[in-house]
């Protein structure tokens, strides 16, 4: 009433307190505001977020992880539905910040306009080629156990040759949020697979067939060169089995990234040694 407030924002546990407000305010002679109600925040079991429980994620924490724009883009859409809130949707909620970047490359004036990135960025989206998903670049900092920027950088440069830090300012932030993310949420979380016989047998024919592999191949030729080897070691009808023993041997989860891609950027050498490290 004396701060002539005309739009309102509040929690769906607050509907009630809205609903009466907009009665008193009337009851004063002012037009009550114009009310916005948004669904709660819940941690990974469904259960609404709370400050005295400390489930769930702050901001605070969030932004120890990733961008203020990622942060921007994950309130932006769906207000109106109940969002889960916590640690393990942070590298989703980035690399779908990403995608929205690469989308925005080649959209006209009215796609643009329906790209939430536009909103975040105040309708300017950033012209930055994405290098990688922030998932990928997670997977990248475990296998190269890197601990620093510098090292992160050497391993990207190895695939992308006369690459410079200064043109990628959002990749050279998403490899410090990758760092303290890994070590902080992920490192402590990761149960590798213990692999069987004849799972060794067809893990060793993918560090042979990497043999005959080279840094300078394209991602998709050495995709081809995995194909191949699942198809050949029992894995012909449900490639995804495949791929799914190689994520959880290699990095401790049943999901990863395209290996293709992945090998490019780590090396078919250093690759082949992850392998029979995981083996041993």
């Amino acid at each position: 009433y004396a701060l002539d407030v005309d739009f309102e924002m509040y929690g769906k546990d607050l509907i009630e307190s809205a609903i009466l407000s907009s009665k008193i305010i009337k009851i004063l002679g002012k037009t009550n505001p114009s009310g916005f109600a948004y669904e709660l925040f819940l941690d990974e079991k469904g259960e609404k977020i709370s400050k005295s429980k400390g489930n769930g994620i702050t901001i605070d924490e969030w932004l120890e992880y990733a961008s203020p724009e990622s942060l921007s883009l994950f309130m932006y859409q769906n207000p109106k539905r109940a969002k889960k809130l916590y640690k393990e949707i942070v590298p989703k909620a980035v690399d779908e910040y990403l995608d929205f970047i690469e989308k925005g490359k080649n959209q006209n004036e009215l796609q643009k306009l329906l790209n939430p990135v536009w909103h975040v960025h105040n309708g300017i989206i950033p012209e930055e080629n994405i290098i990688m998903t922030f998932s990928m670049l997670l997977n990248l900092v475990e296998a190269s156990n890197a601990d620093s920027k510098e090292l992160l950088w050497k391993f990207v440069k190895k695939s992308k040759k006369n690459i410079s830090e200064s043109e990628y300012p959002i990749f050279d932030k998403l490899i410090e949020y990758a760092i303290k993310y890994f070590n902080d949420v992920i490192k402590k979380n990761k149960k590798y697979r213990k692999p069987n016989n004849k799972e060794k047998i067809a893990l060793i024919a993918l560090v042979e067939i990497l043999e005959k592999c080279s840094d300078e191949m394209q991602p998709e030729e050495i995709q081809t060169e995995i194909y191949t080897v699942g198809k050949e070691n029992g894995y012909k009808e449900n490639l995804r089995d495949w791929f799914k023993l190689i994520y959880e041997v290699v990095f401790g989860d049943a999901d990863g990234p395209r290996m293709g891609f992945f090998i490019s950027f780590f090396g078919v050498k250093e690759t082949q040694k992850l392998i029979k490290e995981k083996i041993e």
